[in-house]
């Protein structure tokens, strides 16, 4: 955990992985991120598989975090919470526009408790246009921003990447928002900011980056990024396996090919002219796959590297696990403090150089903090006790 955030309170109404990823990347540069969990928790806590700490999915996405369990559909928890609301700098939430505003979690709500909050809203479809009201998960977003589609201009059937992109996606467009906000108060904002991130249009615009293409000039032409479209593209057989290759400055193409022999190429008049050459990628793929099935990925490996030439294995997800750049790095340990039955831990990818680095926190157990931050924004034991009787919060 960095310092880096400290001092800044976050409130996070998150479940599954968008919400809780946001809030673990901003916990983990050091705001203190309180997530409201609903008495039975968040569903990804008993997601399988399972294991010393609740659901893989949960645990690794909740770190550094403090838990506070409510009961946001009864009245004494919604004034609860707008007690945490009045006390923070951020409320952050990944709910459906409707469902959030009869909990109180609308902006205009939130602003009229917390003049000051930055209010940050991930949403499937948005406020706006005629898709706002639809409910939105990974895939559907992976299907409606053309991601699943694109298969289909390779020659395929549409498929899911198989990774939750959309939610991950989101996620950290919600967490340069809301830094963004932190940011511009700092420098004197004055009132509240809020902020939104709809799914649908983030995804697309993080799709169209490179294949809006040619669709770009008002001159026309159709979208799509030729070389990331082509079907040729993609990790290529050797003696033993796979390996991606990309030659893709001038320079490393001639290294390739006078790796292999074909220096020829480098004489076509095609190859020459820069403008020319991408229009012939698939002549070139076509070239690097009949190359490779005469050597194993690791005698590629080597002799690519030489020339420095972009080169990569093709691990599987368990070879990643015993990959030896991650091993070397500690990529997996497990803080000290964490359960015993945790074998591996993500860290925070992002370095910041000669900063000290405080130990991260295992996520808690639902409640667990409860009680204490309950008692920071005000609330008596006896108060606190009677909401616990009466089923309202839940505590470890």
């Amino acid at each position: 955990m960095l310092p880096l955030l400290s001092g800044t309170r976050i409130i996070e109404v998150g479940a599954v992985v968008l919400g809780p990823y946001a809030g673990q990347i901003l916990a983990d540069l050091g705001a203190e991120v309180i997530k409201v969990e609903p008495l039975e928790g968040d569903i990804a806590r008993h997601a399988h598989p399972s294991g010393e700490g609740g659901g893989a999915l949960f645990v690794n996405n909740n770190r550094n975090k403090r838990m506070l369990a409510l009961d946001l559909k009864r009245p004494e928890g919604r004034a609860v919470l707008a007690r945490l609301i009045a006390s923070a700098d951020v409320l952050f939430h990944n709910m459906r526009v409707e469902a959030a505003e009869r909990l109180g979690l609308g902006f205009e709500a939130v602003a009229a408790i917390n003049p000051a909050i930055i209010h940050c809203a991930a949403t499937g479809f948005g406020r706006r246009g005629p898709y706002r009201d639809r409910p939105a998960f990974d895939d559907i977003i992976q299907a409606a921003s053309g991601i699943a589609g694109l298969g289909t201009a390779t020659g395929g059937d549409p498929r899911f990447v198989p990774t939750v992109l959309a939610d991950k996606v989101a996620a950290l467009h919600a967490v340069y928002g809301i830094l963004a906000a932190l940011v511009a108060r700092g420098r004197g904002h004055q009132g509240a900011i809020k902020v939104e991130v709809p799914m649908f249009e983030a995804l697309t615009a993080f799709l169209l980056n490179e294949h809006l293409a040619a669709a770009t000039f008002a001159a026309g032409g159709a979208p799509g990024y030729p070389r990331i479209l082509s079907p040729n593209r993609r990790p290529f057989r050797t003696a033993d396996g796979w390996i991606a290759v990309l030659p893709y400055t001038d320079r490393q193409w001639h290294a390739f090919l006078a790796e292999i022999g074909r220096e020829d190429v480098t004489r076509e008049a095609w190859f020459k002219d820069p403008r020319v050459r991408p229009a012939h990628i698939d002549t070139l793929y076509a070239i690097v796959a009949d190359s490779l099935p005469h050597r194993t990925t690791g005698e590629w490996i080597a002799a690519l590297s030489a020339r420095d030439v972009p080169c990569s294995e093709v691990p599987g997800l368990a070879q990643l696990l015993v990959d030896p750049h991650l091993s070397e790095i500690g990529f997996f340990d497990v803080p000290a403090g964490y359960p015993e039955g945790i074998a591996r831990a993500l860290p925070q990818p992002v370095l910041f150089g000669d900063i000290a680095h405080a130990p991260d926190t295992p996520p808690h157990a639902l409640g667990e903090d409860s009680r204490a931050v309950l008692g920071e924004i005000g609330l008596a034991e006896t108060e606190i006790a009677a909401l616990i009787a009466a089923g309202v919060v839940a505590a470890d």
